[in-house]
Order: C-alpha cells, then structure tokens, then sequence
C-alpha cells in the first residue's frame, strides 16, 4: 500500500508541479505516511521532484524561447543559492522552520496576485534612468536569491514562490512563466539532491516510487497545458495558492 500511495502522489505531484507548483505537498506528506523520518521525507521529496522538473523544463521548451536570455543568470543564481538552501537544512530544524512556511506562502500569493502591478509601478516610477534599472534588477535577482534559499531548504512551495518572482519581474505569459520555474526548480533541486545524497539524507527506496510517478505527471500536464486557457491556469494558482497558505495556518498555529 505504500508503494501504491506515493506513486499515485508522485503522479498527481508532478502534475501540479507543472500546472500551478506546489506539488511537495502531495508528495512530502506521502513519505511521511509511508513511514520516512521528516528530515529524510524532506530531503527524499526534493530528490522525487527533480526529474519531475526537468521533463517539465523539456515539455515548456517551446513557451521558454522568448525569455531565453534569462536562462544563464537565472541559473546561477538558482545553483548558488540552493546550494546555500541545502546547507542551511543540516543545520536547522524542520520544526523550526515549519513555523515560517505560512508566512513564506501568504507573501508569495499575495506577489503572485499583484506582482504585475508592483512592477508596473517600478518601472514607472524609474522612468528611464539607467540607474534605476539597475536598482531594480539588483532587487531581483536578490528576490530570486532568497527563493532559491528556500527551495534548497524546503522544497514545498517553491513553485509558487517562483511565479510570484517571475511575475514581479514583468513576465505575463504563464506558459512561459511555469518553464522558467521548473527550470529554475531543476537547478535548485540538483545541487540539493547532490548535497544531500553525499550527507547520506535520502530515502532511496521511497523516493524513488515517488518519482517515477512525479517525472510521468510532470511531463503528461506540461505537454497538456498549452490547451487549457492561460486565465484558468493563473486562477487555478490563486486558489491552490490561497488554499495551501489556510491549510499551512491552520496546521501550524491551530491545529
């Protein structure tokens, strides 16, 4: 029975890794019933979620082209600092940080609602002054830094915290937007993945059930996307978003 729920949870995982993000939330809660310990359910679920992105990357290819200019910086900076993400997990709790999480994903829906606007509003304000340009792209890639921060930390929520990021930095077409994402997700989960394969932090067995299912999921809804409306896609992302944020409320402060 376990095999059979963390392989239908990586199947529906992978799916909304690539639709909307947040796909660790299926996934992580799956190991951990499955009987894996939360500091190797964490680590194993970043492991279950890598090929899960990059078949996702391959599905969005087409959508990525426009932005592909961003690719190596935005990649950089991903390796980098989920790097540092990484790190930081075998030194801090889970419990602890658990505590941060609701707040994380409040602020990334409410980026992800109003993003567009608020940049709209920089690049007004900046006119065309090179020196503000240069401001605000600093501003980004600092946002983008402590996204990855956290995705190489605690995987669970990164996709949305990457559409909220990509929709600060002007982007509209979500089709694009979510290849960024898995792009940049594939990146942040590898040097993860590395570190804590060499800290002996992976559930192997476990981990890999769920990612076959994640890789099939992942790449089945991506290559499925392009036909579904790109305003039910974005409302689809407010609502989860919104969802996730009460739900980790709840059990965090309430439950």
């Amino acid at each position: 029975m376990n095999e059979i729920l963390l392989l239908v949870a990586g199947l529906l995982g992978g799916a909304v890794n690539s639709l909307a993000g947040g796909g660790s939330f299926i996934v992580f809660p799956a190991l951990l019933f499955a009987g894996v310990p939360p500091v190797l359910a964490n680590a194993s679920n970043t492991y279950a979620a890598l090929p899960g992105y990059v078949s996702g990357t391959v599905g969005y290819w087409s959508a990525m082209q426009a932005h592909k200019d961003k690719l190596v910086t935005y990649g950089l900076v991903a390796a980098l600092f989920g790097y540092v993400g990484a790190e930081l997990l075998l030194v801090v709790s889970d419990e602890l940080f658990s505590l941060v999480v609701p707040w994380l994903m409040a602020f990334a829906v409410t980026l992800f609602v109003f993003g567009n606007r608020i940049n709209a509003a920089l690049r007004a304000g900046g006119g065309q002054k090179r020196g503000m340009k240069a401001l605000g792209a600093v501003l980004i890639l600092s946002l983008l830094a402590a996204v990855c921060v956290y995705g190489g930390f605690f995987n669970a929520g990164l996709g949305i915290l990457l559409l909220a990021f990509l929709a600060l930095a002007g982007m509209t077409d979500i089709h694009a937007m979510n290849g960024l994402k898995l792009y940049i997700s594939s990146i942040v989960a590898l040097v993860a993945v590395v570190r804590f394969a060499f800290n002996g932090s992976i559930d192997w067995y476990h981990g890999s059930i769920a990612l076959v299912g994640v890789t099939i999921g992942g790449y089945a809804a991506a290559r499925l996307a392009q036909y579904i409306p790109a305003l039910w896609i974005r409302m689809s992302v407010i609502v989860y978003g919104i969802g996730m944020t009460g739900y980790f409320f709840w059990t965090t402060y309430f439950a």
